[in-house]
């Protein structure tokens, strides 16, 4: 029923368009690689073949077209996928039965209505009117209101939920929606209510959470977000990121901001690159999904290098996964918004006079302590060492070894006794990150054969010849199949798996050295299996005193020590 569909976005959609919306891709040949975003890994696996269409990663061996990139990266279902990639591609689903729907597509649904409603109430009622004026007066532009889709949630106990209960979805829908909630003695009431609202987008520009700031309201919490829900994960989730990504990858750094504000009025200044950790601490999920985009960092927060707050945590974090950040020195009590609305030129400038992290890190502490007394020395390195012993690189570790023994008027070796005394401890979210991801190992023999169909693929009638008829039974029935043309229409992307992977280790080899030196350890393979089958078998016999059986299994198996010898 849904193959029309499947296949018309397939032909109006570029594999490459798609992956390289999501992560950077170097041409490597007729194919592209990047860094596999699915795993932590150094050298690039992850290839991209635009002639098939397909996508593979050699290191953690996922794989497939644009539909299983969709799913793996975005974590949805099948339905899910096609749903985001017909939107990519301009193309309109039927209208599904609702009972068919997966409980994540009816959340997207609850979570877009309620944006549109928060929207309403922004245009049409009398505070929403004055919340507008009020953002207005902020510097933000009629149409960034638009772009960004604020709104105002009224002051009412159920005003969203009844709009919600009338469209047909029920409480317990809307509360999983992170939108209503119910009290102890069993009311149900909406969550956001007498606030501006911040709808908040993923990667594919799709409500699935929201922040709201109080407005002419006495609530103590001046803001308030969605909390954990099947769409929305704070952990994993930047502001602004789906407007901002293109542009982080041209201009190939991301400005980072506290709150949505913040990355409303960079984007209106012209910095589309700028994103909001929306007052949370960088996480290792978010910095995996920056890393696709781009290595350099902006921070323009408040980061004090002597202390052990989140936001020095997230900073640290991103150090450790070799991250380039530079900081934008921001005036006391003001934040990017209110520098931004005075004098826009004045942010330009201070973003291009953005200093090194560790510049940053070495003019605050000395600002603040004597380098000349004896306690101001041991002080500062206290706070400086542990930073320095968290450089990933050896090379600009030694750069700020050798600055820090300068401006201290120590010898680098006294600061480097120091430094090995110093210990310190990455964030947790780092170490469970760098944890080994699972893979998929494939056997040795496995592996051969993968290699010799590849070969014979580049050359079908002649490099069959070289492996024989007789030969065939040492293959399974699907490399058989390959082997000898015959395989079936469901082997098709196996096929493509088994080309890319012939280029991907596309060099100058002798095809017939390398089929007879595969198939000769296939061989092998097989002969050892046999006589570790028939020392098994042979132990069964001895215990059992079948000393006929075991006459016959030690022929058997001087017979194959044979043939392993003189392959």
């Amino acid at each position: 029923m849904l193959s029309s569909p499947i296949e018309e976005i397939k032909n109006r959609l570029d594999i490459l368009e798609v992956v390289g919306s999501y992560i950077k891709l170097q041409k490597a040949g007729q194919n592209y690689r990047a860094r596999c975003p699915f795993h932590s890994e150094k050298k690039p696996s992850f290839f991209v073949s635009p002639a098939r269409q397909i996508w593979h990663c050699f290191g953690c061996q996922k794989g497939g077209d644009i539909f299983a990139f969709v799913k793996e990266i975005e974590g949805v279902e099948f339905g899910d996928a096609l749903r985001i990639l017909a939107q990519k591609a301009g193309i309109e689903l039927k209208r599904q039965d609702p009972k068919l729907k997966t409980e994540r597509s009816r959340l997207y649904e609850i979570c877009e209505l309620a944006c549109r409603f928060f929207e309403k109430q922004m245009e049409e009622s009398s505070v929403g009117k004055e919340a507008k004026s009020y953002l207005l007066a902020r510097g933000i532009k009629p149409e960034s209101l638009k772009k960004w889709r604020l709104g105002y949630a009224p002051d009412v106990w159920q005003g969203l939920s009844d709009f919600l209960t009338t469209r047909g979805y029920s409480q317990e829908e809307i509360q999983k929606a992170g939108l209503g909630l119910t009290s102890e003695k069993g009311s149900f009431f909406d969550r956001f209510r007498g606030r501006i609202i911040f709808p908040i987008f993923d990667l594919n520009s799709q409500v699935v959470g929201f922040g709201g700031r109080v407005f002419k309201s006495d609530d103590p919490a001046k803001y308030i977000n969605t909390p954990a829900t099947l769409l929305y994960d704070k952990s994993r989730i930047l502001y602004g990121l789906d407007k901002a990504k293109v542009e982080i990858r041209k201009k190939e750094s991301c400005v980072l901001v506290e709150g949505y504000i913040d990355a409303i009025m960079c984007h209106q200044a012209g910095f589309e690159n700028a994103v909001a950790t929306s007052g949370t601490a960088l996480t290792s999920f978010q910095l995996k999904i920056l890393k696709r985009y781009s290595d350099n960092l902006i921070t323009a927060f408040d980061m004090d290098p002597a202390g052990d707050s989140a936001t020095k945590r997230g900073i640290d974090l991103a150090q450790a996964q070799g991250f380039n950040i530079r900081v934008v020195l921001m005036p006391e009590g003001k934040d990017p918004a209110d520098i931004i609305s005075e004098n826009p030129a004045e942010w330009q400038k201070r973003v291009e006079d953005g200093k090194n992290i560790y510049q940053f890190y070495f003019d605050t502490t000395f600002s603040r302590l004597d380098a000349k007394s004896s306690q101001g020395k041991k002080d500062i390195a206290k706070i400086i060492l542990p930073i320095l012993k968290k450089i990933p690189n050896k090379i600009e570790q030694s750069h700020w070894i050798q600055e820090l023994a300068r401006r201290l008027g120590v010898k680098e070796e006294v600061i480097e006794e120091e430094l090995r005394k110093t210990s310190v401890v990455l964030p947790e979210t780092f170490q469970e990150e760098e944890v080994a991801p699972p893979l998929s190992p494939k056997s040795r023999r496995e592996m051969l054969e993968e290699r010799i169909a590849s070969l014979v693929l580049k050359n079908p009638v002649e490099n069959f010849r070289l492996i024989g008829e007789e030969n065939l039974a040492y293959f399974s029935p699907k490399i058989q199949n390959i082997l000898t043309g015959k395989f079936v229409p469901e082997d098709a992307d196996f096929v493509d798996y088994l080309s890319l992977k012939r280029e991907v280790e596309e060099e100058e080899i002798d095809c017939r050295s390398e089929i007879q030196t595969c198939l000769r350890e296939i061989k092998t393979l097989e002969i050892k299996d046999k006589l570790n089958e028939i020392c098994r078998e042979l132990k069964k016999a001895e215990e059992e005193k079948d000393s006929e059986r075991a006459d016959s299994l030690i022929q058997q198996f001087n017979q194959l020590s044979n043939k392993l010898l003189n392959l």
